[in-house]
Order: C-alpha cells, then sequence, then structure tokens
C-alpha cells in the first residue's frame, strides 16, 4: 500500500499531511491540555494524555469517512449539542486547573501530585478534550470531502486517517518530552501553580466562547 500511495497518492498525501502537521502544531485545547499535563504532573501522565489524543483521531476519522459528520453538520441542534458538552468539559478541566495551590517542589510532593492524576484519568482527559471538540470533526471532514478525491481507495483513506492519528500523538508525545524535562520543570517550580492557574483561565475563557457562540 506504501508504494502504491507513493506512487499514485503522493502529491494528496503531501497535501493532507501539511494541512494536518500545520493544524495540530496551533495551540489550541489539546496543546494547553499537555502543557498542563506536562509541567504540572510530570513527563508520564503527559505522554497518556497524548496517546489519548492520538487515538481520539481515530473517532474524527471513523466519523468523516462514514458521513456522520454530514449528518452533524446539517442538523444544528446535534452540533450544537456536541459544542456545548465539549466545552462544559473544557471548562471542568479549566475550574480545576485554576484552584491550585502553590507548593514546594520536592521530590516527595512531585510524587504525590502524579498520584493525583491516575493515567487512566491522563488518558481520558486526553481522549475526551479531543473527541468532544467539534471543530476537529468538521476539520476532518473538510480535509476528507475537500482535498480527497472520491476516487481515492478507502484504504488508502484509512491509510491518511492511521497517518495523522500517529503524528497527532508522536507530536505530543514529543512536547510532552520537551515540557517535561528537569531543566524545564525546575524553571517552572516556583511558579507552576501560576502556569495552571494561566492555563485554566485559557480553558475556561475557550469553554465560555464555545458556549455564547452557541447559545446565541
Amino acid at each position: 500500500m506504501i508504494n502504491e500511495i507513493f506512487d499514485n497518492y503522493w502529491q494528496e498525501f503531501l497535501v493532507i499531511a501539511t494541512a494536518h502537521i500545520l493544524a495540530v502544531a496551533s495551540p489550541g485545547p489539546d496543546f494547553a491540555i499537555v502543557m498542563r499535563q506536562s509541567l504540572i504532573f510530570g513527563r508520564k501522565p503527559a505522554i497518556v494524555t497524548s496517546i489519548g489524543i492520538g487515538l481520539a483521531i481515530f473517532v474524527h476519522v471513523a466519523i468523516a469517512l462514514i458521513g456522520v459528520a454530514a449528518l452533524i453538520k446539517s442538523t444544528p441542534w446535534l452540533f450544537t449539542s456536541i459544542k456545548i458538552a465539549g466545552a462544559i468539559y473544557l471548562g471542568y478541566i479549566g475550574i480545576q486547573a485554576i484552584g491550585a495551590k502553590k507548593t514546594e517542589q520536592t521530590s516527595e510532593q512531585f510524587k504525590s501530585t502524579n498520584e493525583l492524576m491516575t493515567l487512566v484519568k491522563a488518558f481520558r482527559q486526553g481522549f475526551f478534550t479531543n473527541v468532544l471538540n467539534p471543530k476537529a470533526t468538521v476539520f476532518f471532514f473538510s480535509l476528507f470531502t475537500s482535498l480527497i478525491s472520491s476516487e481515492t481507495p478507502l484504504a488508502i483513506q484509512g491509510f491518511y486517517g492511521t497517518w495523522m492519528a500517529i503524528v497527532t500523538g508522536a507530536w505530543f508525545v514529543s512536547l510532552s518530552f520537551l515540557l517535561s524535562q528537569q531543566k524545564v520543570r525546575g524553571f517552572f517550580g516556583n511558579y507552576g501553580y501560576w502556569i495552571d492557574r494561566i492555563l485554566g483561565v485559557f480553558l475556561i475563557g475557550l469553554a465560555l466562547i464555545l458556549l455564547f457562540a452557541n447559545l446565541d
């Protein structure tokens, strides 16, 4: 299949891959949640969160491929409900973050903090932050309808989706490694709770924007 892609679909693949990586690299809810996990809870929860984000891409790709995204886009109440659910979830995470308190960043306290963020919870936050983002659903639907030819085999389209899921996960895993370096964490050690609060305000603000935009 890879040879077929390079022989017949390399131009299409290059366009899709470029559009996708630009979207992934743009700051948004996924970036904010991975940054928070890295700086506050450490590398392992951040990596698991990143994996959750990557796996959530499969949901968007599946929705785009089976055409449910078209239904969501053409059914205002359903689309609005999904956006409101996503906004509420972002707001919930933001409220948790904004209540962060200052701590002395000793190794024992880092360990205690990490225990508060279980790997299951870290995965869940990453997965649902991405999967409840309707903009991601519409983005992938637009990608598959506007940039991919209708004659492109379903198997090739599935490969595109798998590639994007892997790249998304890899991007945020790399970000997790960068932000969880000891020097980086040490630098933010005395100000980590402010980072948490700022990211919390960002998430709450994003949630409010989504809510007001959909309640008008």
